[in-house]
């Protein structure tokens, strides 16, 4: 039987190669919903290429521009932020690809959690704010949640089979970004073109500013916390440049296993599609000659501090996530705005963690109050 999807964040990298992985794969995918931000005439041109059943602009200044771009189809168009949540409980949406950037695309998230549906997490702040929330609720509604980002992907592959089989300690690996090795005053200069230069993958611009700051990988380890049930002790980031091995685990046993693949965003979607069924490929095979050297070294963090920061978040808990996560994105868009500069954006983010109460359990609605306190804070560190 197809499995039919619905993608939150369809005009993002993500969603858009995800619409390619529905594309070739038409006997098992059918697409039920697609979601844009502000991007309409994207959102147009992708509806009209693979129509799916059900479009939601959040933008509502743009919804008559794409009801009116697609009256013609049968096509429901929608719009606002409520009409994210609404879209994923159609009864007959089977999965969910949460690939919506940001603090946003928690709630629509937990909204199809709630209504029973899988989820396909290309989300990582969804776990970085609410990850004991989404854990419990997973739990209770019998909901799978299968990971999107390629080294939670590569872990999550890694232990299929493994049930029995306690993880001592997993290694998620970093590419080191655009600025690996450079000098604390090389990158009190550098620019918002330099550090949108990712030298292996291909992202959106938060997420790889996130990469050249190593944030990228904090929200990536209190992600996997969440994800595999670990405690921070077990999960280790260490610098692959080559971007071959996408992640490791080691058992208890002493023993390793890496998935390795080419850099390719299709394989780790593909996958959480697919579950428990790998889908056939037509992309690039890893050839061990073009690789005779794959080599390994320990993240700088007195350079790159925001990993460190991620790390002391995760081991506080409570809001301290939320609130982390909620000063990046404004540090990340202030950086791309040319008002801060790239060592600047740690400040900014640990100076906040210190400014805004912390809540040991917080609901979601401490959540929602945790995230506009730090956002405000971010802005007046900022000067807005």
């Amino acid at each position: 039987m197809k499995k039919h999807i619905a993608i939150l964040g369809s005009t993002g990298s993500i969603g858009s190669q995800a619409l390619e992985v529905i594309e070739k794969n038409p006997d098992l995918f059918n697409l039920e919903v697609i979601t844009g931000g502000s991007n309409a005439s994207l959102l147009i041109r992708q509806a009209i290429k693979h129509r799916p059943n059900h479009v939601v602009i959040a933008d509502e200044r743009k919804y008559q521009d794409v009801s009116d771009a697609l009256s013609g189809y049968p096509i429901k168009v929608y719009a606002g932020r409520e009409a994210l949540s609404e879209v994923v409980q159609i009864d007959s949406v089977d999965l969910v690809l949460a690939s919506m950037v940001g603090f946003t695309g928690l709630y629509p998230t937990l909204t199809a959690i709630r209504s029973g549906k899988n989820i396909a997490l290309a989300n990582k702040e969804t776990l970085v704010v609410a990850g004991k929330l989404i854990h419990q609720l997973s739990e209770k509604f019998k909901v799978n949640i299968y990971p999107v980002d390629s080294e939670h992907s590569a872990i999550f592959q890694c232990i299929s089979g493994e049930d029995q089989n306690p993880v001592e300690k997993i290694y998620l690996t970093a590419s080191g970004g655009p600025f690996r090795g450079k000098s604390r005053k090389y990158l009190e200069n550098v620019t918002k073109e330099e550090a949108l230069k990712h030298p292996n993958w291909s992202m959106g611009n938060k997420v790889t500013i996130d990469s050249a700051t190593l944030m990228n990988k904090g929200l990536e380890v209190i992600e996997a916390r969440w994800l595999f049930d670990l405690k921070p002790a077990q999960i280790d980031v260490i610098v692959h440049p080559q971007s071959i091995i996408h992640s490791i685990v080691q058992f208890e046993d002493g023993s390793m296993k890496a998935q390795m693949s080419l850099p390719d965003m299709k394989l780790p979607i593909s996958y959480a599609f697919g579950y428990p069924k790998r889908i056939k490929s037509d992309q690039a095979r890893f050839q061990f000659m073009d690789y005779p050297n794959l080599t390994f070294e320990a993240p700088d963090i007195k350079n790159f501090r925001n990993l460190a920061i991620a790390y002391k978040a995760l081991g506080q808990e409570g809001n301290s996530p939320c609130i982390m996560n909620a000063a990046n994105e404004i540090a990340v868009d202030a950086f791309l705005h040319g008002q801060v500069g790239f060592l600047k954006m740690s400040d900014i983010i640990e100076e906040t963690l210190e400014t805004v109460e912390y809540i040991s359990d917080p609901d979601f609605e401490d959540f929602i109050v945790s995230d506009r306190e730090a956002r405000k804070v971010a802005n007046q560190l900022i000067g807005k």
